[in-house]
């Protein structure tokens, strides 16, 4: 996130303490400034604003003084903006830090605001959340005793985290359950691996990419160069909520060697910008598939949508998240700040993310493939599993399982219990055999 200085801020600030004195101005001189300026004019926007703290701090039925009664009007004002704005008190302010900056207990999940509804984007992969359960697209109801509706996204993640080893309560609503689900999470310390890579068959890469942290680009070349004899890649965004934008901008200049990547468009000028692919180390032949669903969100969207604009891969799955907006946090004194949405990003075609998302060229949803049964008889692999079995039990040999297989190649098996890799793996194919001719 960006850090801005408080000036914009504090003319805030000035221009209501200039609206208080103008209030005690003669009315003639009132007079004046209407016909100089229209009904919803600033100074009258102000001038209400001040009266309305004043009858608030004289007349409201519980003591409350203006500081207080301005911070709870901030909120409310941040918060009515969009879901990712909010004014950030001083404790507030804090835990962000120590998100940013520091060790903390959590999750290991990305929320936003989905139709007004506090939604998981995605489980990091490994995490407590991914191995509880949690699912992207999974509607928070309640965190512990507390229900989520109006609750802001800020709130949300505050609660949820917490000391490494304490225990947590989730009430989620999932597609397809008729009730309610309470699934219960241990806190942890969130280590992520952004990029897995591992083999499909002699000449297909599959990297997985979690989370686009500061490594992403330089662990996606290391895993290309030790595959030398890769003639076609999957790149897997599924369930990754997004991070750092020069991660995924480095990802697409990979594989895209002009032209704009992504753009970001403002209010201010200067937050008006355009990041382009560069020529040098560009592949511009290797086969690409992207998969992507539901829980691929923010820089995963930006990866995929400027590589599909591009003509440089086909996108399989499902449609994404929808979160194309920047925010910036700017300090409002020393212990408190603003985080505000400052510009949306767009993709090379000029199209927008925001609450639209990426739509694949290829629609799968995820689920097992059945395979067709060859006959009544044993199939060979099934009886080899057999035989392998009955000879441990004689003579105690240790024969390679599943389990003990190399866990950098995927198997038919892992293949065809996934529609979306399994379907994109046969566009790759297809695409491959077209480069090769």
């Amino acid at each position: 996130m960006i850090i801005k200085n408080k000036k914009a801020i504090l003319l805030g600030f000035i221009s209501t303490i200039t609206a208080s004195i103008i209030l005690t101005t003669s009315s003639a001189q009132a007079n004046s400034y209407e016909t100089i300026d229209s009904k919803d004019s600033k100074l009258e926007a102000y001038i209400k604003f001040t009266n309305i703290v004043q009858i608030i701090e004289e007349q409201y039925v519980d003591d409350i003084n203006a500081s207080d009664i301005i911070n709870k009007a901030l909120k409310g004002l941040l918060a009515n903006l969009d879901a990712h704005s909010s004014f950030m008190d001083a404790k507030e302010t804090k835990e962000l830090q120590v998100q940013t900056h520091g060790e903390f207990g959590g999750l290991g999940i990305t929320v936003g605001m989905k139709d007004g509804a506090l939604t998981v984007i995605a489980p990091l992969e490994g995490t407590p959340a991914d191995k509880a359960g949690i699912k992207a697209g999974d509607i928070i109801l309640k965190i512990n005793d507390q229900a989520t509706i109006g609750m802001t996204i800020d709130k949300a993640v505050s609660l949820m985290r917490g000391k490494p080893q304490t225990e947590i309560n989730l009430t989620i609503v999932r597609k397809g359950e008729a009730h309610p689900l309470k699934i219960k999470i241990i806190r942890d310390i969130i280590e992520i691996q952004s990029v897995y890579a591992k083999t499909i068959g002699d000449d297909i890469l599959y990297l997985r990419i979690t989370s686009f942290d500061q490594k992403v680009v330089q662990s996606m070349k290391k895993a290309i160069r030790k595959h030398p004899k890769t003639k076609g890649i999957v790149i897997d965004l599924r369930n990754n909520p997004g991070g750092l934008l020069n991660q995924a901008i480095g990802t697409v200049d990979m594989f895209v060697k002009s032209g704009a990547i992504v753009s970001q468009k403002g209010k201010i000028p200067s937050e008006n910008l355009v990041y382009n692919a560069t020529t040098p180390n560009t592949d511009t032949k290797t086969p690409i598939v992207v998969l992507v669903n539901g829980g691929s969100a923010s820089a995963s969207e930006i990866v995929s949508g400027a590589l599909q604009d591009h003509k440089r891969a086909v996108i399989v799955g499902e449609k994404t998240f929808g979160k194309g907006s920047v925010q910036v946090v700017m300090p409002v004194n020393q212990d408190e700040a603003l985080r505000l949405t400052i510009a949306r990003y767009y993709l090379p075609s000029g199209r927008t993310i925001q609450a639209v998302g990426v739509t694949p060229d290829v629609e799968v949803s995820y689920g097992e493939i059945k395979k067709a049964e060859e006959g009544i008889s044993i199939k060979e692999k099934d009886l080899r599993k057999h035989l392998e079995s009955e000879l441990q039990k004689v003579d105690g040999t240790k024969v390679e399982t599943d389990e003990h297989k190399d866990k950098t190649v995927i198997t038919e098996e892992q293949i065809y219990k996934d529609s979306q890799l399994k379907s994109g793996i046969d566009i790759l194919k297809a695409l491959m055999i077209t480069e090769n001719k």
